[in-house]
């Protein structure tokens, strides 16, 4: 491996920070190149490199990279341009894809959800022989050991590096037999109804709490007939949105691949429901939406992070027609009301509880 090209990587965030202290890559990272560095793959596949750093400095090896979130691809190719690598070095894929390859060598940055660890290990144990290795770094201060019984589902030999930075190596061999293993979990939503939601999507076994208490507070006019779920999830608020009046007009997004797979599980594709994977509004016309509605998140991986939320919440203002409106459930310490003032015509408190607050706004 071209060790040199280490130095000259030019690897930044995609979306851009607020927080200059936070890296586009860690001591993760760079142990998983050094581990890889004395080995020629035949077939190499990276998964969860949030924002480039493994795709850039191992493009010569033309790898399968597997992401679950659309930026994630977005940073991967304005990295590989910035370094200026031809996207064609590279193939990316998502985790339920089949990779149509046996895989030589995989490095994995070890995602925070456990189930997404599962998936991604689930789609490499489909591709693997006996002669698979797959490293999977993390840092040492993240790790469950949850992550371990994982692998030794999948895999006979499981060890560790020594310590790097704070960081390791949790490194596979000697793939077991394959099986056909459900990546879906079934959510009650009620007593008479249930929804499905694969591994590595938010929320995993029961409907989150904010959801629930949004839901608690909706009201839908019989006039709002286009309705927009932004960070849509399994699609949970859809749904209940679809329930309360079934002539309106789906747009769901999400910037996870899993969670669009997961809603359309639960929501049938008709010429009423439209699906987006992406995390941003681009595709939604200008001026069109009624009702825009959400539980946006707050947490990057192990970041607390709200910049993609704040600048969600310009492009909601120009999807909504005149008069339209944007519902959203927050946790109450993160004061969002402060920035919907600066956007929306008026704000106000529909409902709220000691944890979570209901923001009603109007464009």
């Amino acid at each position: 491996m071209e060790k040199a090209i280490k130095n000259t990587l030019k690897i930044e965030r995609h979306p851009k920070s607020s927080d200059k202290s936070l890296k586009a890559w860690s001591a993760a990272d760079e142990l998983l190149i050094q581990e890889a560095a004395s080995l020629e793959p035949k077939s190499l596949a990276i998964y969860h490199d949030t924002f480039g750093y493994l795709s850039c400095f191992l493009s010569e090896y033309q790898p399968n990279t597997i992401t679950t979130l659309y930026s994630q691809q977005e940073a991967i190719l304005k990295n590989l341009t910035r370094n200026h690598i031809s996207a064609d070095k590279i193939s990316i894929k998502n985790p339920l894809e089949n990779l149509d390859t046996t895989i030589d060598l995989a490095l994995m940055k070890i995602p925070k959800s456990v189930d997404l660890f599962e998936v991604y290990l689930n789609q490499i144990h489909q591709n693997a022989d006996i002669n698979t290795v797959v490293y999977c770094g993390f840092m040492t201060r993240n790790f469950s050991s949850q992550a371990l019984k994982i692998a030794e589902k999948y895999f006979m030999d499981v060890s560790q590096s020594k310590a790097y930075k704070k960081a390791r190596i949790l490194i596979l061999k000697g793939v077991k037999a394959k099986e056909t293993n459900t990546l879906t979990h079934d959510i009650q939503l009620s007593e008479k109804i249930s929804l499905k939601q694969y591994f590595g999507v938010f929320s995993a076994h029961h409907i989150d709490y904010a959801s629930q208490f949004l839901m608690q507070s909706m009201e839908i006019d019989k006039n709002e007939l286009k309705i927009l779920d932004i960070g849509c999830g399994n699609g949970v608020l859809a749904y209940h949105a679809r329930q309360l009046s079934p002539s309106a007009e789906l747009y769901l997004t999400d910037d996870s691949y899993l969670a669009m797979a997961s809603a359309k599980l639960n929501i049938a594709d008709s010429s009423s429901t439209h699906f987006y994977c992406s995390n941003h509004l681009k595709n939604i016309e200008k001026e069109s939406i009624h009702l825009a509605i959400s539980n946006p998140p707050f947490h990057f991986e192990y970041e607390n992070n709200i910049d993609i939320t704040l600048g969600l919440f310009n492009e909601i203002h120009e999807c909504l027609m005149e008069n339209g409106r944007f519902l959203m459930v927050a946790n109450k310490h993160l004061n969002y009301a402060t920035h919907l003032k600066k956007i929306f015509y008026q704000v106000k408190e529909l409902n709220s509880n000691e944890k979570f607050v209901v923001y009603e706004c109007i464009k």
